[in-house]
């Protein structure tokens, strides 16, 4: 019984940090698309926060440094890479921003259902 309430902590707090980086990779590709005026492109991906992509339009600026403090691009709790897709189609925004979770696969349920920006 101990266990299981162990494990159980344990999920509820890498939902939380799921829930908090996608938090703040949503601040940060806001940041991004005021000084770039767009988001970035699918192919460019969550890289062109951390690393200025080539192709800005004229006139447009990057952060020096970028625009996450740690210099890169966290992993999910699960050790797993976000998914970033441009266009976005499950939140209603111009691009989704989600983890697999636990079981790695799309969609789910309960513990293995998915995290995104449109929680």
């Amino acid at each position: 019984m101990v266990l299981f309430n162990v494990l159980g902590a344990r999920s509820d707090a890498q939902v939380k940090t799921a829930q908090v980086n996608i938090s703040a990779l949503s601040q940060a590709l806001e940041q991004y698309a005021l000084d770039a005026y767009d988001y970035p492109t699918q192919q460019q991906g969550l890289e062109a926060l951390i690393e200025r992509p080539d192709n800005l339009p004229n006139g447009a600026s990057y952060r020096t440094g970028g625009y996450l403090q740690k210099g890169s691009v966290p992993l999910d709790p699960w050790g797993r890479p976000y998914v970033y897709e441009r266009p976005g189609d499950k939140s209603g925004r111009p691009y989704d921003l989600y983890s697999y979770v636990a079981d790695g696969r799309e969609g789910g349920e309960d513990l293995d259902a998915d995290i995104g920006n449109w929680d």
